[in-house]
Protein backbone atom coordinates (compact mmCIF):
# COMPACT_ATOMS: atom_id res chain seq x y z
CA UNK A 1 0.00 0.00 0.00
CA UNK A 2 1.03 3.75 -0.78
CA UNK A 3 2.37 6.17 1.25
CA UNK A 4 0.18 9.80 0.69
CA UNK A 5 2.13 12.39 -0.22
CA UNK A 6 1.64 15.28 2.09
CA UNK A 7 -0.45 18.63 0.76
CA UNK A 8 1.24 22.07 0.34
CA UNK A 9 -0.92 22.74 3.35
CA UNK A 10 0.36 20.02 5.55
CA UNK A 11 4.20 20.35 4.47
CA UNK A 12 3.71 23.87 5.46
CA UNK A 13 1.97 22.98 9.11
CA UNK A 14 5.28 20.84 9.53
CA UNK A 15 7.41 23.81 9.25
CA UNK A 16 5.46 25.96 11.65
CA UNK A 17 5.59 22.41 14.19
CA UNK A 18 9.44 22.31 13.25
CA UNK A 19 10.36 26.25 13.84
CA UNK A 20 8.25 25.36 17.32
CA UNK A 21 10.32 22.16 18.32
CA UNK A 22 13.75 23.77 18.09
CA UNK A 23 13.15 27.06 19.55
CA UNK A 24 12.95 29.30 16.65
CA UNK A 25 9.61 30.64 17.54
CA UNK A 26 9.43 30.08 21.22
CA UNK A 27 5.71 30.54 23.36
CA UNK A 28 4.28 33.94 22.59
CA UNK A 29 6.23 34.70 19.73
CA UNK A 30 4.48 36.22 17.21
CA UNK A 31 4.43 34.55 13.63
CA UNK A 32 5.19 36.28 10.22
CA UNK A 33 2.22 37.62 8.61
CA UNK A 34 0.23 35.79 6.19
CA UNK A 35 1.64 37.62 3.42
CA UNK A 36 4.66 37.48 4.55
CA UNK A 37 4.83 33.53 5.36
CA UNK A 38 3.43 33.22 1.83
CA UNK A 39 6.28 34.92 0.32
CA UNK A 40 8.99 33.15 2.24
CA UNK A 41 7.74 29.87 1.39
CA UNK A 42 6.96 30.54 -2.43
CA UNK A 43 3.07 29.57 -1.10
CA UNK A 44 0.05 31.69 -1.44
CA UNK A 45 -1.56 33.45 0.72
CA UNK A 46 -4.66 31.16 0.79
CA UNK A 47 -2.63 28.56 1.63
CA UNK A 48 -0.99 29.57 4.35
CA UNK A 49 -4.44 31.16 5.60
CA UNK A 50 -5.74 27.49 5.86
CA UNK A 51 -2.16 26.72 7.74
CA UNK A 52 -3.22 28.87 10.41
CA UNK A 53 -6.50 28.16 10.93
CA UNK A 54 -5.39 24.07 11.38
CA UNK A 55 -2.71 25.14 13.42
CA UNK A 56 -5.09 27.58 15.57
CA UNK A 57 -7.56 24.31 15.68
CA UNK A 58 -4.76 22.09 17.30
CA UNK A 59 -4.29 24.50 19.98
CA UNK A 60 -0.61 24.90 18.64
CA UNK A 61 -1.18 28.98 17.87
CA UNK A 62 -4.06 31.37 18.39
CA UNK A 63 -4.97 34.48 16.65
CA UNK A 64 -5.52 37.96 18.37
CA UNK A 65 -7.56 40.38 17.14
CA UNK A 66 -6.20 43.00 14.82
CA UNK A 67 -2.47 42.01 16.01
CA UNK A 68 -1.52 38.54 14.28
CA UNK A 69 -1.20 34.22 15.60
CA UNK A 70 0.83 33.23 18.37
CA UNK A 71 2.91 30.40 19.50
CA UNK A 72 0.68 29.21 22.19
CA UNK A 73 3.56 27.07 23.59
CA UNK A 74 0.92 23.79 24.54
CA UNK A 75 2.02 20.53 24.99
CA UNK A 76 5.75 22.41 24.11
CA UNK A 77 8.21 19.05 23.51
CA UNK A 78 11.89 19.58 25.12
CA UNK A 79 14.28 20.85 22.88
CA UNK A 80 15.34 18.70 20.12
CA UNK A 81 17.40 20.56 17.46
CA UNK A 82 17.98 17.21 15.51
CA UNK A 83 14.49 16.44 14.64
CA UNK A 84 15.08 18.16 11.24
CA UNK A 85 16.69 15.57 9.04
CA UNK A 86 19.34 15.70 6.75
CA UNK A 87 20.70 19.69 6.46
CA UNK A 88 19.68 20.24 2.94
CA UNK A 89 15.86 19.85 4.03
CA UNK A 90 16.13 22.03 6.42
CA UNK A 91 13.29 25.01 6.32
CA UNK A 92 15.32 28.44 6.56
CA UNK A 93 15.70 29.50 10.10
CA UNK A 94 18.47 30.54 12.03
CA UNK A 95 20.17 27.20 12.26
CA UNK A 96 19.83 26.90 8.45
CA UNK A 97 23.41 28.52 7.51
CA UNK A 98 25.10 27.18 10.36
CA UNK A 99 24.31 23.80 9.83
CA UNK A 100 24.90 23.60 5.87
CA UNK A 101 28.28 25.60 6.29
CA UNK A 102 29.40 23.00 9.76
CA UNK A 103 28.76 20.22 7.72
CA UNK A 104 29.83 21.13 3.98
CA UNK A 105 31.49 18.86 1.77
CA UNK A 106 34.59 19.92 -0.28
CA UNK A 107 32.66 20.23 -3.09
CA UNK A 108 30.43 23.06 -1.95
CA UNK A 109 30.84 26.74 -2.18
CA UNK A 110 30.27 28.69 0.77
CA UNK A 111 29.57 31.85 0.01
CA UNK A 112 27.55 32.21 3.37
CA UNK A 113 29.69 30.78 5.76
CA UNK A 114 31.56 32.81 8.83
CA UNK A 115 34.69 32.10 8.66
CA UNK A 116 37.83 33.16 6.79
CA UNK A 117 39.43 30.42 3.91
CA UNK A 118 42.04 28.10 5.87
CA UNK A 119 44.65 29.24 3.07
CA UNK A 120 43.96 32.88 4.33
CA UNK A 121 44.92 31.84 8.42
CA UNK A 122 48.48 32.27 9.77
CA UNK A 123 49.17 28.07 9.10
CA UNK A 124 52.79 28.31 9.37
CA UNK A 125 52.46 30.19 13.47
CA UNK A 126 50.08 27.31 14.10
CA UNK A 127 52.55 24.50 13.28
CA UNK A 128 55.30 26.63 15.15
CA UNK A 129 53.09 26.93 18.19
CA UNK A 130 51.92 22.97 18.17
CA UNK A 131 55.85 21.53 17.49
CA UNK A 132 56.66 24.05 20.62
CA UNK A 133 53.63 22.52 22.66
CA UNK A 134 55.33 18.96 21.71
CA UNK A 135 58.52 19.86 23.33
CA UNK A 136 56.67 21.90 26.62
CA UNK A 137 55.89 20.38 29.69
CA UNK A 138 53.69 17.60 30.56
CA UNK A 139 51.01 19.08 32.21
CA UNK A 140 50.34 21.40 29.68
CA UNK A 141 49.50 18.70 27.64
CA UNK A 142 47.61 16.20 30.30
CA UNK A 143 46.02 18.60 33.17
CA UNK A 144 42.90 20.69 33.27
CA UNK A 145 42.98 24.55 32.55
CA UNK A 146 42.58 26.66 35.31
CA UNK A 147 39.00 28.08 36.59
CA UNK A 148 39.91 31.41 35.09
CA UNK A 149 41.98 30.04 31.52
CA UNK A 150 45.75 30.38 31.50
CA UNK A 151 47.22 34.03 33.57
CA UNK A 152 49.37 34.88 30.17
CA UNK A 153 46.86 35.03 28.18
CA UNK A 154 44.54 37.15 30.22
CA UNK A 155 47.22 39.47 31.03
CA UNK A 156 47.83 39.65 27.39
CA UNK A 157 44.33 40.72 26.66
CA UNK A 158 44.66 43.51 29.68
CA UNK A 159 47.01 44.92 27.76
CA UNK A 160 45.50 45.29 25.01
CA UNK A 161 42.62 46.56 26.32
CA UNK A 162 44.63 49.49 27.84
CA UNK A 163 45.38 50.41 23.94
CA UNK A 164 42.11 50.78 23.57
CA UNK A 165 41.52 53.14 26.96
CA UNK A 166 39.56 50.32 28.67
CA UNK A 167 41.90 49.64 31.85
CA UNK A 168 40.92 46.40 33.80
CA UNK A 169 42.54 44.15 35.86
CA UNK A 170 43.34 40.06 35.65
CA UNK A 171 40.19 39.34 38.15
CA UNK A 172 38.10 41.51 35.66
CA UNK A 173 38.56 38.97 32.78
CA UNK A 174 38.17 35.25 32.32
CA UNK A 175 38.84 32.72 29.21
CA UNK A 176 35.86 30.55 28.11
CA UNK A 177 35.65 27.97 25.47
CA UNK A 178 34.22 30.04 23.00
CA UNK A 179 32.79 33.41 22.24
CA UNK A 180 29.39 31.20 21.93
CA UNK A 181 30.32 29.90 25.32
CA UNK A 182 30.74 33.44 26.78
CA UNK A 183 27.41 34.37 25.51
CA UNK A 184 25.91 31.01 26.92
CA UNK A 185 27.46 31.49 30.11
CA UNK A 186 26.46 35.03 30.60
CA UNK A 187 22.69 33.92 29.81
CA UNK A 188 23.32 31.72 32.37
CA UNK A 189 24.02 34.25 35.24
CA UNK A 190 21.80 37.06 34.40
CA UNK A 191 18.61 35.61 32.42
CA UNK A 192 15.57 33.07 33.85
CA UNK A 193 12.56 31.62 31.03
CA UNK A 194 10.74 34.58 29.96
CA UNK A 195 13.23 37.64 30.71
CA UNK A 196 13.00 39.70 27.59
CA UNK A 197 16.65 40.07 25.49
CA UNK A 198 17.01 43.11 22.75
CA UNK A 199 18.37 42.12 19.76
CA UNK A 200 19.26 44.10 16.48
CA UNK A 201 17.33 43.68 13.31
CA UNK A 202 19.38 42.21 11.44
CA UNK A 203 21.62 40.80 14.32
CA UNK A 204 24.04 37.58 14.05
CA UNK A 205 21.87 34.37 13.99
CA UNK A 206 23.46 32.35 16.40
CA UNK A 207 22.55 35.24 19.00
CA UNK A 208 18.59 34.30 18.45
CA UNK A 209 19.37 30.39 18.37
CA UNK A 210 21.40 30.51 21.44
CA UNK A 211 18.36 32.78 23.03
CA UNK A 212 15.57 30.35 22.49
CA UNK A 213 17.60 27.59 23.88
CA UNK A 214 17.21 29.72 27.24
CA UNK A 215 14.04 30.35 26.69
CA UNK A 216 13.91 33.69 26.97
CA UNK A 217 11.52 36.46 24.82
CA UNK A 218 13.41 38.27 22.16
CA UNK A 219 12.28 41.79 21.18
CA UNK A 220 14.41 43.59 18.52
CA UNK A 221 15.30 46.89 17.15
CA UNK A 222 16.12 48.16 13.52
CA UNK A 223 19.57 48.39 13.18
CA UNK A 224 21.02 51.10 10.78
CA UNK A 225 24.40 52.52 9.26
CA UNK A 226 25.16 54.42 12.49
CA UNK A 227 23.60 51.79 14.89
CA UNK A 228 20.36 50.94 16.64
CA UNK A 229 17.79 53.38 15.65
CA UNK A 230 18.07 55.58 18.43
CA UNK A 231 14.24 56.21 19.14
CA UNK A 232 13.11 53.15 18.27
CA UNK A 233 15.76 52.01 20.90
CA UNK A 234 14.68 54.21 23.03
CA UNK A 235 10.86 53.62 22.84
CA UNK A 236 11.65 49.11 22.75
CA UNK A 237 13.50 49.43 26.26
CA UNK A 238 11.45 51.64 27.99
CA UNK A 239 8.29 49.57 27.13
CA UNK A 240 9.73 45.86 27.16
CA UNK A 241 12.12 46.23 29.75
CA UNK A 242 14.85 43.80 28.38
CA UNK A 243 17.23 42.60 30.77
CA UNK A 244 20.25 42.42 28.36
CA UNK A 245 20.88 43.87 24.70
CA UNK A 246 23.58 42.01 22.36
CA UNK A 247 25.38 43.66 19.99
CA UNK A 248 28.43 44.13 17.74
CA UNK A 249 29.73 47.67 17.85
CA UNK A 250 32.13 47.59 15.06
CA UNK A 251 31.86 45.50 11.94
CA UNK A 252 28.47 44.47 12.88
CA UNK A 253 27.39 41.04 11.88
CA UNK A 254 25.46 40.94 9.01
CA UNK A 255 25.27 44.73 8.40
CA UNK A 256 29.39 45.23 8.25
CA UNK A 257 28.08 49.14 9.95
CA UNK A 258 29.90 50.44 12.88
CA UNK A 259 28.55 52.23 15.82
CA UNK A 260 28.51 55.80 15.46
CA UNK A 261 29.73 57.91 18.60
CA UNK A 262 26.33 59.71 18.97
CA UNK A 263 24.88 56.19 19.05
CA UNK A 264 27.08 54.47 21.52
CA UNK A 265 26.28 57.76 24.32
CA UNK A 266 22.71 57.54 22.99
CA UNK A 267 22.65 53.63 23.74
CA UNK A 268 24.71 53.48 27.36
CA UNK A 269 22.35 56.53 28.49
CA UNK A 270 19.05 54.29 27.66
CA UNK A 271 20.53 52.01 29.27
CA UNK A 272 21.58 53.28 32.40
CA UNK A 273 18.46 55.26 32.69
CA UNK A 274 16.60 51.52 32.49
CA UNK A 275 18.97 49.63 34.14
CA UNK A 276 19.85 47.12 30.94
CA UNK A 277 23.21 44.96 30.66
CA UNK A 278 24.69 45.07 27.09
CA UNK A 279 26.80 42.45 25.93
CA UNK A 280 28.98 43.71 23.24
CA UNK A 281 30.82 41.19 20.94
CA UNK A 282 33.98 42.20 20.17
CA UNK A 283 35.04 39.47 17.87
CA UNK A 284 35.40 41.78 14.60
CA UNK A 285 37.62 44.52 16.55
CA UNK A 286 41.01 43.57 14.88
CA UNK A 287 39.55 43.71 11.45
CA UNK A 288 38.70 47.41 12.04
CA UNK A 289 41.55 49.94 10.07
CA UNK A 290 41.39 52.22 13.05
CA UNK A 291 39.67 51.27 16.42
CA UNK A 292 35.89 52.96 16.11
CA UNK A 293 33.79 53.79 19.81
CA UNK A 294 33.46 50.79 21.88
CA UNK A 295 30.43 51.00 24.35
CA UNK A 296 32.73 48.97 26.88
CA UNK A 297 35.69 51.88 26.66
CA UNK A 298 32.75 54.38 27.31
CA UNK A 299 31.19 52.32 30.06
CA UNK A 300 34.46 51.47 31.84
CA UNK A 301 32.88 47.43 32.16
CA UNK A 302 30.38 49.02 34.74
CA UNK A 303 27.11 48.02 32.52
CA UNK A 304 28.97 46.59 29.85
CA UNK A 305 30.32 42.84 29.37
CA UNK A 306 32.92 42.47 26.89
CA UNK A 307 32.99 39.02 24.85
CA UNK A 308 35.34 38.11 22.30
CA UNK A 309 37.23 35.04 20.76
CA UNK A 310 40.06 34.45 18.23
CA UNK A 311 37.84 32.19 15.82
CA UNK A 312 37.63 34.75 13.02
CA UNK A 313 41.65 36.02 13.55
CA UNK A 314 43.43 33.01 14.23
CA UNK A 315 41.83 29.62 14.37
CA UNK A 316 38.03 28.13 14.30
CA UNK A 317 39.56 25.26 15.23
CA UNK A 318 41.40 26.19 18.24
CA UNK A 319 38.63 27.28 20.49
CA UNK A 320 39.09 29.50 23.18
CA UNK A 321 37.16 32.98 23.96
CA UNK A 322 36.80 35.63 26.63
CA UNK A 323 34.25 37.80 29.13
CA UNK A 324 35.57 41.18 30.09
CA UNK A 325 33.17 42.36 33.24
CA UNK A 326 32.89 43.52 36.19
CA UNK A 327 34.24 41.43 39.44
CA UNK A 328 31.77 40.05 40.88
CA UNK A 329 30.22 38.90 37.94
CA UNK A 330 34.27 37.22 36.75
CA UNK A 331 33.38 35.11 40.01
CA UNK A 332 30.02 34.09 39.22
CA UNK A 333 30.49 33.43 35.92
CA UNK A 334 33.32 31.67 36.76
CA UNK A 335 31.99 29.63 39.37
CA UNK A 336 29.40 28.74 36.25
CA UNK A 337 32.11 27.42 34.12
CA UNK A 338 33.47 24.67 36.77
CA UNK A 339 30.12 23.68 37.11
CA UNK A 340 29.38 23.33 33.28
CA UNK A 341 32.62 22.49 31.80
CA UNK A 342 34.66 21.91 35.21
CA UNK A 343 37.61 24.01 34.00
CA UNK A 344 38.80 26.75 32.06
CA UNK A 345 39.70 26.95 28.59
CA UNK A 346 42.08 23.97 26.87
CA UNK A 347 45.49 25.27 28.57
CA UNK A 348 46.68 23.67 24.22
CA UNK A 349 44.40 26.75 22.70
CA UNK A 350 45.51 29.22 25.43
CA UNK A 351 48.92 28.47 25.13
CA UNK A 352 49.26 28.42 20.92
CA UNK A 353 46.75 31.93 20.93
CA UNK A 354 49.11 33.40 23.44
CA UNK A 355 52.18 32.38 21.51
CA UNK A 356 51.19 33.77 18.30
CA UNK A 357 50.12 36.79 19.66
CA UNK A 358 53.01 37.77 21.28
CA UNK A 359 55.30 36.38 18.39
CA UNK A 360 55.51 39.39 16.12
CA UNK A 361 53.71 37.44 13.28
CA UNK A 362 50.01 38.47 14.52
CA UNK A 363 50.42 42.17 13.60
CA UNK A 364 51.97 41.33 10.58
CA UNK A 365 49.34 38.76 9.51
CA UNK A 366 46.65 40.73 10.39
CA UNK A 367 47.55 44.00 8.19
CA UNK A 368 48.18 41.68 5.25
CA UNK A 369 44.96 40.17 6.09
CA UNK A 370 43.04 43.83 6.03
CA UNK A 371 44.57 44.36 2.74
CA UNK A 372 43.30 41.56 1.39
CA UNK A 373 40.09 41.92 2.20
CA UNK A 374 39.39 45.56 1.12
CA UNK A 375 40.43 44.42 -2.28
CA UNK A 376 37.79 41.02 -2.03
CA UNK A 377 34.93 43.88 -0.91
CA UNK A 378 35.56 45.89 -3.54
CA UNK A 379 35.95 43.01 -5.97
CA UNK A 380 33.16 41.22 -4.84
CA UNK A 381 30.98 44.84 -4.82
CA UNK A 382 31.67 44.64 -8.48
CA UNK A 383 30.89 41.32 -9.44
CA UNK A 384 27.50 41.59 -7.97
CA UNK A 385 26.08 44.90 -9.44
CA UNK A 386 25.72 43.51 -12.87
CA UNK A 387 23.14 41.02 -11.04
CA UNK A 388 21.63 43.99 -9.31
CA UNK A 389 22.94 43.32 -5.67
CA UNK A 390 24.05 46.61 -3.67
CA UNK A 391 25.79 46.88 -0.57
CA UNK A 392 23.47 48.54 1.99
CA UNK A 393 27.11 49.89 3.27
CA UNK A 394 30.38 49.47 2.05
CA UNK A 395 32.12 48.18 5.25
CA UNK A 396 35.47 49.89 6.79
CA UNK A 397 36.84 46.55 7.86
CA UNK A 398 35.69 42.55 7.95
CA UNK A 399 34.49 40.07 5.33
CA UNK A 400 30.78 40.70 5.31
CA UNK A 401 28.62 42.20 2.75
CA UNK A 402 25.27 42.86 3.40
CA UNK A 403 23.23 43.15 -0.18
CA UNK A 404 20.33 44.16 -1.15
CA UNK A 405 18.05 42.11 -3.76
CA UNK A 406 16.30 43.84 -6.59
CA UNK A 407 13.05 44.29 -5.70
CA UNK A 408 10.31 41.45 -5.86
CA UNK A 409 13.29 38.95 -5.42
CA UNK A 410 13.04 36.86 -1.80
CA UNK A 411 16.42 35.65 -0.50
CA UNK A 412 15.34 32.44 1.30
CA UNK A 413 14.03 30.70 -2.14
CA UNK A 414 17.08 32.31 -3.95
CA UNK A 415 19.13 30.41 -1.13
CA UNK A 416 17.77 27.19 -1.60
CA UNK A 417 17.59 27.19 -5.21
CA UNK A 418 21.43 27.79 -5.27
CA UNK A 419 21.73 24.88 -3.18
CA UNK A 420 20.87 22.67 -6.21
CA UNK A 421 24.37 24.10 -7.30
CA UNK A 422 26.18 23.30 -3.97
CA UNK A 423 26.20 27.15 -3.42
CA UNK A 424 25.55 27.93 0.46
CA UNK A 425 23.97 31.17 0.89
CA UNK A 426 22.94 33.19 4.16
CA UNK A 427 19.37 34.49 3.39
CA UNK A 428 19.09 37.80 5.25
CA UNK A 429 15.85 36.36 7.37
CA UNK A 430 17.80 34.08 9.41
CA UNK A 431 19.13 37.27 10.67
CA UNK A 432 16.02 39.41 11.52
CA UNK A 433 14.06 38.69 14.42
CA UNK A 434 10.80 40.51 12.84
CA UNK A 435 11.53 38.57 9.33
CA UNK A 436 11.48 41.78 7.60
CA UNK A 437 15.31 41.05 5.40
CA UNK A 438 13.93 38.64 3.07
CA UNK A 439 15.45 41.00 0.39
CA UNK A 440 18.81 40.84 1.89
CA UNK A 441 21.42 38.34 1.29
CA UNK A 442 24.86 38.55 3.25
CA UNK A 443 28.63 37.78 1.12
CA UNK A 444 31.45 36.40 2.78
CA UNK A 445 34.31 38.22 0.75
CA UNK A 446 36.55 36.06 1.06
CA UNK A 447 34.96 33.19 -0.08
CA UNK A 448 33.41 35.08 -3.65
CA UNK A 449 36.41 34.16 -5.70
CA UNK A 450 34.96 31.21 -7.43
CA UNK A 451 32.31 32.13 -10.82
CA UNK A 452 30.37 29.49 -10.24
CA UNK A 453 28.50 31.54 -7.14
CA UNK A 454 27.98 34.37 -9.69
CA UNK A 455 26.62 31.48 -12.50
CA UNK A 456 24.19 30.28 -9.47
CA UNK A 457 23.31 33.31 -8.43
CA UNK A 458 22.18 34.52 -11.52
CA UNK A 459 19.77 31.03 -12.39
CA UNK A 460 18.55 31.93 -9.15
CA UNK A 461 17.46 35.02 -9.89
CA UNK A 462 16.47 34.52 -12.75
CA UNK A 463 14.71 31.52 -13.03
CA UNK A 464 10.78 30.18 -12.49
CA UNK A 465 8.87 30.86 -9.31
CA UNK A 466 8.77 27.40 -7.31
CA UNK A 467 5.26 26.10 -7.80
CA UNK A 468 2.33 26.26 -4.88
Amino acid sequence: MGVDTPTRTETLMDVVRVKIVNRSLAPGDRLPSIRRFARSMSASPSTVAEVYARLEAEGVIRARRGSGFYVTGADLPPMALAEMGEPRERTVDPFWVSRLSLDAGSSDLMPGCGWLPASWMPNGAIRKGLRALSRGEAGLLTDYGSTRGALALRRLLIGRFAEEGLPATVSQVMLTGSGTQAIDLICRLLLRPGDTVLLDDPCYFNFQALLRAHQVRIVSVPFTPEGPDADGFERVVSAEKPRLYITNSALHNPTGATVSPQSAYRVLSVAASHGMTIVEDDIFADFEPALSPRLAVLDGLNRVIRIGSFSKTLSASIRCGYIAARQDWIESLTDLQIATCFSGPSPLAASIITGILTGGSYRRHMDELRQRLASAREETAKRLAPLGLVPWVMPRGGFYLWCRLPEGLDSSSIAQRCMEDKVILAPGNVFSVSQTAGGFLRFNVAHMADKRIYMALEKAMTGPARPV
